[in-house]
């Protein structure tokens, strides 16, 4: 089986759904002709034709609001945020709207937001957020962020099928960095579960995205230096974030930390924290410790940007100091 790229699994993931649902299409801006600004929609028009494949204005909260239209009308909108950065020029629609209208009326809102995220790449502060929990707070929205190819395309899968919107969030630095293997079937992953990618038995190090490379890679240097295993779990899904997993491994190795690109304030970590300190405390022989970006705007310079983002380094300092406690 030949090894297919982040990028690439997303693209097979969105082109199978539209072969096989003619409801599914796809709007945004330059993903036609150009084929997105990743090149992730490349071909589709040739394939599907401009009623399925449909570049708009730079306009997201227009992108947005005809994707909430189609998706009451009865269609599967996938909606693409040339950079998920620009998701706050359509948040009115997301959160007042799209997210609210099963409990308003009893309409689902089956629709994908999906773009580029994160750091790496060195594309400053507007084009390296993780806005992921702006819409974690809001009820009635799914967020999902894939962080090896096979969930990358597992995940979209179920997304463009779920009944309510659902914000896909794709890790840039990822994009042509990942390769992997994937099944010949067709391979859905369910949105709410957590995975394993590390078992162990002395702490429980939680993340997602981009950030569980460096993560497993703490972890190795922390066995062989130390002697302690760390079990490594990938949330995959923030909303809803799979709590069982969580807990489970925290009542296994009593000892909790979380690591997330996103900035410290507000982000997942805050809330798993808690959640870990009300549901299994007594379970617990540490704090709940966490790594994370600092409360700034991500630089434009490669030297802070790399002082800015978890590493490696952080993680292992901050997972050796939860074992020594």
């Amino acid at each position: 089986m030949a090894l297919i790229t982040y990028l690439e699994a997303i693209k097979q993931g969105i082109w199978e759904e539209m072969e096989r649902d003619e409801r599914v299409f796809i709007l945004g801006e330059d993903i036609g002709i150009y084929g997105g600004a990743f090149k992730v929609t490349e071909g589709m028009l040739e394939r599907f034709g401009e009623q399925r494949v449909i570049d708009t204005p730079i306009a997201e909260a227009a992108i947005v609001g005809a994707a909430i239209g189609a998706a009451l009308m009865g269609m599967r909108p996938i909606a693409e945020m040339q950079f998920i950065d620009f998701i706050g020029c359509a948040f009115d629609q997301i959160t007042n709207f799209a997210a609210k209208n099963r409990y308003r009326w009893g309409a689902g809102v089956p629709m994908v937001i999906r773009g580029p995220s994160g750091g790496g790449v060195h594309g400053g502060p507007f084009h390296s957020q993780n806005p992921e929990m702006y819409f974690v707070h809001t009820p009635g929205l799914k967020v999902v962020a894939p962080a090896t190819a096979r969930d990358a395309k597992g995940l979209i899968k179920a997304a463009i099928r779920d009944d309510d919107p659902v914000i896909f969030l794709e890790h840039k630095f990822l994009y042509r960095r990942i390769k992997e293997e994937l099944p010949p079937d067709d391979d859905v992953v369910p949105i709410g579960k957590a995975a394993v990618r590390r078992p162990g038995t002395d702490l429980t190090i939680l993340t997602y995205g981009a950030m569980l490379y460096p993560t497993l890679e703490a972890a190795e240097t922390l066995a062989r230096e130390r002697g302690a295993q760390a079990e490594v779990i990938d949330l995959r899904s923030l909303l809803p974030l799979d709590k069982e997993a969580i807990l489970e491994s925290g009542r296994k190795t009593g000892k909790v930390m979380v690591v997330h690109e996103d900035t410290r304030t507000g982000g997942i970590a805050g809330e798993i924290a808690a959640i870990v300190n009300e549901e299994i405390f007594d379970h617990l022989d540490g704090p709940v410790l966490r790594v994370t970006s600092p409360d700034t705007p991500v630089p434009y310079s490669p030297p802070l940007e790399e002082f800015f983002l978890p590493n490696p380094r952080k993680i292992l300092e901050v997972a050796g100091k939860l074992v020594d406690y």
